[in-house]
């Protein structure tokens, strides 16, 4: 797994977050500023930083942080291309925190298995963690989908650990749920889950009185969301101890309600702020793609079709084999709200959401689901399934090894693999944006020096890449002749005159399974 996202993070260009990120990290570290990517939280950039500090990454003092939303995409295009920066190295040191945080999240999941179902259950979660495309895909990027998600899962494991022994492990889930919280907005939906379990955890610890359990699993619910609270307050005072933002008007809540809700909020104000942002964000439309239709508006089966799509069949498979084991156990039952009711909840809030835009908003999912499959061991005919499911990780392995280092495309058999991927679904799912740098290389390589029409889907600077890129903007069709590279979301999303020039075109390749190249005579 760590050579399949050193891989990848070495050869992609920037997926379409990570210039935003990027940059929100240099004004922390250079600036202390927070007013960059104040719609998320800082953790996730502030480790970007940390990594950044092998890059020798250069701003110019003179330059103005933008007061509005969209000047970070300025910035992040400044500082990856135009302050004279070396942008590979940049992007490689800026992901490697995320990689050595994934691999970390691996070995939660494996002791989280392994204290519920014993070593071989540990051994069959890690295996099938360590095989998951998506995993892979955005553990290799600098963004903050797979460290949310990673939080959120030792979150789950410590409170399961909590029942035991709380004093310890109590403190360190609010560490971890504060980390959470810090990292991405969409965790919030599970405080009252959180807070449940923590008392939960504390009353099954404790042999008082049931008046004094009542009162301990009270002072673990309090000490719990009292430490998450402050690892938030801890992460917006370490960039900033003025905590200073400014929100542009069209953010701010219009409900005296929503006003109120937010100032009464124990958090800090641009944590509020960054969440009426989001709130603001929820309520727009956005257009999404699914097996060749637009739609402007969410539906609530996406994300479970995307899931079928993107999830190795072997992989889906297991996730069902150690589902069955939970329905039919009774012995696993005490385990299901640590195990099954954060990936729930949070499934359902995805689900209702209006952003369609890919599976990276549920990719705690193969994480949790990871844990779950270990309970195949808890079988009677144990050496039937436990055979049956290393056939299972067995057919994932192969599918996943195969697909090398082409991870945010994968998709699985069923679907004709990442080169049809495409076909299906749109966006994060399968062109990020990624593969300009691949382009470059191949047009280095077959057509050096040659002007290429071009229609891409990503924050990458073309002529960085060696690409000598026209815009087929207000072209007329017939003056479109020789090389012509299309990203394959705008192929299967836009309907317009050139995309329907390439209609009965055959492209001479397919860079990364995300840009087709054609030569139109």
């Amino acid at each position: 797994m760590a050579t399949a996202m050193v891989v990848t993070a070495i050869q992609q260009s920037p997926i379409n977050d990570e210039p935003v990120y990027v940059a929100a990290a240099v004004a922390y570290d250079q600036r202390g500023s927070l007013q960059v990517n104040p719609e998320h939280p800082p953790l996730t950039k502030i480790l970007i930083a940390v990594g950044l500090q092998g890059a020798d990454v250069h701003l110019d003092p003179a330059y103005k942080i933008g007061l509005k939303l969209n000047d970070q995409w300025t910035l992040g295009r400044t500082v990856l291309y135009e302050s004279g920066n070396d942008t590979d190295r940049m992007l490689l040191w800026a992901r490697l925190p995320s990689i050595v945080l994934t691999l970390l999240f691996g070995l939660v999941v494996f002791f989280f298995a392994r204290d519920l179902f014993g070593d071989g259950g540990g051994l069959l979660a890690l295996a099938l963690f360590t095989l998951s495309p998506d995993l892979i895909a955005h553990g290799s990027v600098a963004a903050n989908d797979v460290p949310v998600a990673g939080f959120i899962l030792t979150t789950a494991w410590l409170l399961w650990r909590a029942r035991n022994r709380p004093k310890l492990y109590l403190p360190l889930a609010g560490a971890a749920f504060g980390c959470a919280l810090a990292s991405k907005m969409s965790a919030l939906s599970l405080f009252p889950v959180v807070l449940v379990l923590a008392g939960w955890s504390m009353w099954y610890a404790s042999s008082a009185p049931t008046r004094r359990r009542l009162l301990h699993a009270a002072g673990a619910v309090a000490l719990v969301g009292a430490i998450a609270v402050a690892v938030v307050w801890i992460t917006y005072l370490v960039v900033d101890p003025s905590l200073n933002v400014v929100v542009e008007p069209r953010f701010r809540p219009s409900s005296r309600l929503k006003r109120l809700v937010l100032k009464l909020m124990p958090f800090p104000k641009p944590y509020t702020d960054g969440l009426s942002i989001q709130l603001k964000f929820e309520g727009n439309e956005y257009k999404s793609y699914l097996f060749g239709e637009i739609s402007d508006t969410a539906r609530w089966y996406y994300l479970p079709v995307a899931l079928a799509v993107k999830e190795p069949l072997g992989m889906l498979g297991a996730w069902l084999v150690g589902l069955a084991a939970f329905a039919v156990h009774r012995m696993l039952r005490p385990m299901v709200p640590y195990v099954l009711l954060m990936p729930a909840v949070l499934l359902g809030v995805a689900m209702t959401g209006s952003r369609d835009l890919g599976v990276r908003y549920v990719v705690w999912l193969p994480m949790f689901m990871a844990v779950a499959a270990g309970a195949v061991v808890v079988f009677r005919r144990r050496r039937v399934a436990i055979g049956a499911m290393v056939a299972l990780v067995a057919f994932t392995a192969f599918s996943t090894v195969r697909a090398f280092p082409y991870y945010l495309p994968y998709s699985n058999e069923a679907f004709g693999g990442p080169s049809q991927t495409y076909r299906y679904l749109g966006d994060s799912n399968v062109d990020w944006g990624q593969d300009m740098r691949r382009l470059g290389q191949y047009l280095g390589r077959t057509a050096p020096g040659e002007p290429v029409w071009l229609m891409y889907y990503g924050p990458a600077v073309p002529g960085y890449y060696g690409v000598n890129a026209r815009n087929l903007k207000d072209v007329p069709v017939s003056d479109v002749h020789g090389l012509v590279a299309v990203s394959v979301h705008l192929l299967a999303t836009r309907k317009d005159q050139y995309t329907a020039l390439l209609a009965d075109a055959e492209p001479i390749t397919t860079i990364g399974h995300t840009i087709k190249v054609y030569r139109l005579p």
